[in-house]
């Protein structure tokens, strides 16, 4: 068995006893898909936006896919009114997001800042400095930028972190925004 087969098998055989809500589909010649479950029943004011940010990150990467479930889910958004909007997560799709609505009140787009922490489920680091076209600058461009889609470096990176299948996540969470 290849190191590829056999990390995806070491990975589905610590996630699927302890539930965690992840899934690898079987391939024949293509690589396996690591599916993640998100919930974003926490945050009922935003849930066709973060189900669009799911969908622009899908869109972007064929390695992992984002899927909406209610239970099990692996990454579970909440919807808060203040603190700014921020993920706890080991960026090995597990995490807490909170989605701050008085940062929307403030004309930071929705989807945006839904797309922007599930990135961080997603291994990537916030880059503020960075325009308006790279999703993970954040809140950096201002409230003008409503550009919800990874770039296409955002999605190489996820690809790249994410082509061999779940890597092994850390027990150290970081906080992200």
């Amino acid at each position: 068995m290849n190191g590829r087969v056999m990390g995806r098998v070491v990975a589905l055989a610590i996630a699927a006893p302890l539930g965690l809500g992840l899934a690898t589909a079987p391939a024949a010649s293509a690589a396996a898909v690591t599916t993640l479950y998100y919930s974003s029943s926490g945050a009922p004011d935003y849930l066709a936006q973060i189900d669009q940010g799911a969908a622009n990150w899908n869109a972007a990467v064929t390695d992992v896919k984002l899927v909406k479930r209610n239970t099990s889910a692996t990454i579970v958004f909440h919807e808060v009114h203040s603190g700014g909007s921020y993920t706890n997560t080991n960026g090995h799709g597990r995490g807490q997001i909170y989605l701050d609505t008085s940062q929307v009140a403030e004309g930071y787009d929705p989807t945006r800042i839904a797309a922007h922490e599930l990135g961080h489920n997603l291994g990537l680091p916030d880059h503020y400095s960075g325009p308006c076209t790279e999703l993970m600058s954040g809140h950096g461009p201002g409230t003008a930028c409503k550009n919800a889609k990874p770039s296409a470096a955002e999605a190489a990176k996820v690809q790249s972190l994410w082509v061999n299948g779940l890597a092994a996540a850390t027990a150290e969470l970081r906080t992200a925004h």
